[in-house]
């Protein structure tokens, strides 16, 4: 099993989630997070005085998938995450050694 971590725009969000509903992915784990990459923030205007804001909003979604459908997962992220424009995130992937659902204490695939 693979864990994937995407960090995406807050506004594709729903984009992403319909896609990865789409193609089966039951679950999912979400949290709006802060950060700066190349984007490297920007500056905004309040009541005539200039800020610079150097975290920009994000938001960090995580899914467990099986091995066979990490490629769809990312493809799936990829396409519906993508704007062409600077800041529209990174992904990243892990290896999971063990998933246990709490309740029935089913283990590996059949947890996830």
């Amino acid at each position: 099993m693979k864990k994937i971590e995407a960090l995406i725009k807050p506004f594709k969000l729903s984009d992403v989630k319909e896609k990865l509903i789409g193609i089966g992915i039951q679950g999912m784990t979400v949290t709006e997070v802060k950060g700066f990459g190349r984007q490297k923030g920007h500056t905004e205007l309040y009541r005539g005085t200039e800020y610079t804001i150097d975290f920009l909003p994000k938001v960090k979604l995580e899914v467990v998938v099986p091995e066979e459908t990490v490629e769809k997962a990312l493809d799936a992220i990829i396409s519906a995450a993508n704007t062409g424009q600077i800041g529209d995130g990174k992904i990243f992937v892990s290896s999971i050694e063990e998933t246990i659902r709490i309740r029935t204490k089913e283990r590996g695939k059949e947890a996830v």
